[in-house]
């Protein structure tokens, strides 16, 4: 049988999915994160995810998906090199940003708004001569507003400052220590302690959300501005991609779950997001197929998303799965 392999890698896990001509994906692989700023530990990460597929004699096209991919020059060389190396096959590798572009227009034009750990938005008009456009994605130490590490981040603010006298004492503070089961004093150590510090802080993202839709106001206020500050980034890159054109979007990211956030993003939009033709790994499978010269028709796209859908790696993440 002749295979295609996706990977798609973000700052808190990767996807690894094989597929068959036909769309069939027979088997979705969940392994840790391949961000190269967090350490050599990628590259071992990914021998192992390669090294454990029987199958990769059977892959002719691959597509990986990787984070700073393009944006810093020594971490790109060193992902097509490693990757290259892992492969029977020449493989495509790009960011991961632009995997999941390619998977939510499959082809088509559009603007995508991605909302995990990081942020960024991935916009073109997807023709032979048009641009892709990016705005955002400059990581945790420069904003990557709006992202679930942003929220997370605002989140130790907020309670940093009520806990200081710094600004006034809401149920805010009290509701988010509460969840992690600390006491005021506690909480630098814990995060200060953290060997995932960027992906637990992400993490609190999913306790803002939990305790937005419990009604508590402050968390919700929270959610509103990490949806302006996303709507910011997809609007930015809209505009430099096609000017005046409609805009038309779709969205990724676990933090895009929110209901609060999605309701604010399409206020802003001023229309309904585009369903999204694929999921991000999906994407990378939809590059690899175009590697292999394969026909990648509006059905084949249809086959490959409902046979991902049947894999719980790609169910919303849940409070206990997000701490391990």
């Amino acid at each position: 049988m002749t295979l295609l392999l996706g990977v798609d890698s973000g700052g808190t896990k990767t996807l690894a999915a094989l597929a068959s001509r036909d769309g069939e994906v027979v088997q979705l692989i969940e392994a840790p994160s391949l961000d190269p700023s967090g350490g050599a530990d990628w590259q071992l990460a990914l021998r192992d995810l390669l090294g454990g597929l029987a199958e990769l004699p059977q892959v002719s096209a691959a597509a990986f998906g990787l984070p700073f991919h393009g944006e810093i020059d020594a971490y790109s060389a060193e992902q097509l090199r490693v990757a290259r190396s892992l492969m029977p096959i020449e493989p495509v590798v790009d960011n991961d940003v632009r995997i999941a572009f390619d998977g939510a227009f499959a082809g088509g034009a559009g603007a995508l708004i991605l909302a995990g750990t990081g942020s960024m938005a991935w916009a073109s008009l997807a023709g032979p001569s048009d641009p892709h456009i990016r705005v955002g994605g400059w990581g945790d130490v420069f904003g990557d507003e709006g992202s679930a590490f942003w929220v997370g981040r605002e989140t130790l603010s907020a309670i940093s400052r009520e806990l200081d006298g710094r600004s006034q004492q809401t149920a805010f503070s009290d509701a988010v220590l509460q969840r992690l089961g600390l006491r005021a004093n506690e909480l630098i150590a814990w995060c200060y302690g953290r060997e995932q510090r960027r992906r637990d802080i992400a993490w609190l993202a999913i306790i803002v959300s939990q305790l937005a839709d419990d009604g508590l106001e402050a968390a919700r206020r929270l959610l509103q501005r990490a949806g302006d500050e996303l709507a910011d980034t997809l609007l930015t890159a809209w505009r430099r991609a096609a000017g005046d054109a409609p805009l038309r979007w779709s969205f990724a990211g676990g933090l895009t779950d929110s209901a609060i956030v999605m309701q604010r993003i399409e206020e802003r939009a001023g229309c309904e997001p585009l369903p999204r033709r694929l999921p991000p790994v999906g994407g990378a499978l939809c590059r690899a197929a175009i590697q292999a010269g394969w026909d990648v028709s509006p059905q084949w796209v249809e086959r490959v998303n409902a046979s991902l859908r049947r894999f719980p790696a790609l169910t919303p993440m849940t409070q206990q799965e997000a701490r391990a």
